[in-house]
């Protein structure tokens, strides 16, 4: 699929749990451009020790901690875009962090099943991006969620 939206982040900024490439003991969750840039796409099969309260049920956790790594992989991604269409081996992309998370979950996720998140931009201002997601399994949508991502300042 390309370069991972993550594999650009600077190196200060590649040990998050969910999504980090230098996280000995972390997910590695990586994100990719649509061909055409519109979009973002993740997919994922959580193993089965993130289960929820139901067993054959993905945690609500897991979930939030997807959306949130998506997100702002996407909200770099769609700012990125703006000055340049492609991540190449040598893009350092901007970093953005989550403000705001809202999910809605809609069905139960089930587990041992790939789910795929899609993310598209609905605002990109000049430190703030809103990114809409939509998580889904066996051809049914899972949960939705809504994100305000902003910029990382030089000095965070």
């Amino acid at each position: 699929m390309g370069i991972a939206i993550q594999d650009t982040y600077g190196e200060r900024f590649r040990h998050c749990w969910g999504c980090g490439s230098e996280n000995e003991k972390g997910l590695h969750l990586r994100s990719y451009p649509s061909e055409d840039g519109e979009k973002c796409i993740c997919r994922i099969t959580p193993d089965e020790q993130y289960t929820g309260g139901v067993p054959a049920n993905l945690f609500g956790g897991m979930i939030a901690m997807i959306f949130d790594c998506h997100g702002t992989a996407s909200a770099a991604w769609f700012n990125h875009r703006k000055k340049e269409p492609k991540l190449t081996e040598d893009t350092v992309i901007g970093r953005y962090i989550t403000a705001r998370l809202e999910i809605d979950y809609k069905k139960p996720t089930p587990m041992n099943t790939e789910l795929t998140v899609t993310s598209t931009a609905e605002e990109i201002g000049d430190r703030k991006i809103i990114v809409s997601m939509v998580m889904e399994a066996d051809g049914a949508v899972r949960a939705r969620a809504r994100m305000v991502a902003v910029a990382v300042k030089d000095n965070m």
